[in-house]
């Protein structure tokens, strides 16, 4: 049951996204890729790399906001230059497949800053994928020990070390609009 809410929900936001990605033109993939390069420019560097004028592009910019195909904008700090140099990728399997356990898990993990990313994945032996970021391998066992095992409902966890980022990008491609 929980697999078909969120199947649906994810159907609803693609079939919005699509109806808009029909809309996009030009100048809002320029204003895209340009934004996912830096997002901290201003309204005019933006506009003259994009080739529009100030209050133009700062109308398409606002559209996309309000239309949640810009979410936010964030700084990209360097994990290992702030001393967190371990990234682990972790597995989890869930006891039951029930809403409740799934809401309870999802909101607790929430409020971890160590998890960076948290998927409800399919076709695998895991219910989740976490990637989580801490300074070393006592960090780690704390953070599993302390605070993923004492999660109600958990009844495996797998975790993978990451040795080397071979890509580690936020950019989403726009190719494809």
């Amino acid at each position: 049951m929980s697999d078909k809410f969120h199947l649906n929900k994810l159907l609803r936001r693609f079939i919005a996204m699509n109806e808009y990605s029909a809309k996009f033109d030009r100048h809002d993939r320029l204003i895209l890729a340009a934004l996912q390069q830096d997002g901290g420019l201003s309204n005019l560097e933006l506009a003259e790399r994009v080739g529009l004028s100030p209050s133009p592009c700062s109308r398409r910019v606002q559209k996309l906001e309000e239309s949640g195909v810009i979410r936010g904008r964030a700084a990209l700090l360097d994990s290992k230059a702030l001393g967190l140099g371990l990234t682990v990728l972790i597995q989890i399997s869930m006891d039951r497949h029930t809403p409740e356990r799934f809401e309870n898990f999802e909101a607790t993990v929430r409020t971890y800053e160590e998890v960076q990313q948290c998927y409800l994945i399919t076709g695998q032996s895991a219910d989740y994928l976490l990637k989580v970021v801490v300074p070393d391998m006592d960090a780690y066992q704390a953070f599993l020990l302390d605070k993923i095992t004492r999660i109600e409902g958990v009844s495996g966890v797998h975790s993978s070390f990451v040795m080397r980022k071979v890509i580690d990008t936020t950019a989403l491609p726009l190719s494809y609009l």
